[in-house]
């Protein structure tokens, strides 16, 4: 165990104290009343860290301190809770910690970007359904076969693209990912998703191909041809939906 108290006193420093006093109800109880009335005075901190300057709360600390207030409220409640029903995509949430959310998508169709270095070029194409799992810092993804929302032990298997690790997980690269701790759960699905088809997919990680077959060929003929995804040329993992949960 590193000692870092030092650290926290050279960053926070006390400047303000704020003491409630409350009217004495005579009812021979010594707890205090919830609803009787107070008064709020303030003090500002001295250089030796005493409490001097004693006045009335003023109504610009008194706005400044709703703002904290309500800051640390949105902070404690606010990170991926739904801002209406919660989305029919959704398969589990933790907002525990770092919190994690996991969804999926249905086959669809996308605009996919590839590097120069892959020579072949960007253009919409079908995909099949995914899984995703993510916190506010690192994403997974992986593919299914069919289009019905998967269950428990529902088999997952390698998602088709370049810049994934055979684990699952996605390499972001150069994105600048920005997931806030106040971020509401349709926020949070949709910039994951924007990052993911908005990135440059680049290259394989490990030399781990994710199909059966050539992936560069692969993409090219679907880019070319607006075929469905051909969901026989998926390799299977060794995990499931429950493997996933936290």
């Amino acid at each position: 165990m590193k000692n870092i108290t030092h650290q926290l006193n050279d960053s926070y420093f006390p400047y303000k104290a704020i003491l409630i006093y409350q009217r004495h109800e005579d009812d021979g109880k010594d707890i205090p009343r919830f609803g009787s009335p107070v008064y709020v005075e303030s003090y500002d901190i001295g250089k030796n860290g005493n409490p001097i300057n004693a006045h009335p709360l003023t109504i610009k600390e008194m706005s400044g301190l709703a703002t904290l207030l309500q800051s640390s409220q949105e902070l404690r409640t606010g990170y991926c809770i739904a801002e209406g029903i919660l989305p029919a995509k959704v398969l589990h949430i933790n907002t525990q910690g770092t919190g994690c959310v996991i969804w999926y998508t249905p086959p669809q169709e996308v605009s996919l970007f590839f590097a120069a270095a892959l020579d072949m070029p960007s253009g919409k194409a079908h995909v099949p359904a995914l899984v995703w799992k993510a916190d506010k810092e690192r994403l997974a993804v992986f593919a299914l076969k069919g289009s019905q929302k998967p269950q428990l032990h529902t088999p997952l298997f390698h998602a088709p693209f370049f810049n994934i690790y055979e684990g699952g997980d996605v390499c972001m690269g150069t994105v600048a990912v920005d997931i806030k701790q106040s971020e509401c759960l349709e926020d949070f699905i949709t910039k994951w998703e924007s990052y993911f088809w908005n990135s440059y997919f680049s290259h394989l990680i490990d030399n781990f191909t994710p199909v059966d077959g050539d992936i560069v060929l692969l993409w090219k003929q679907l880019v070319k041809t607006n075929e469905k995804f051909p969901v026989q040329v998926l390799k299977p993992t060794s995990t499931t939906i429950q493997d996933l949960l936290p």
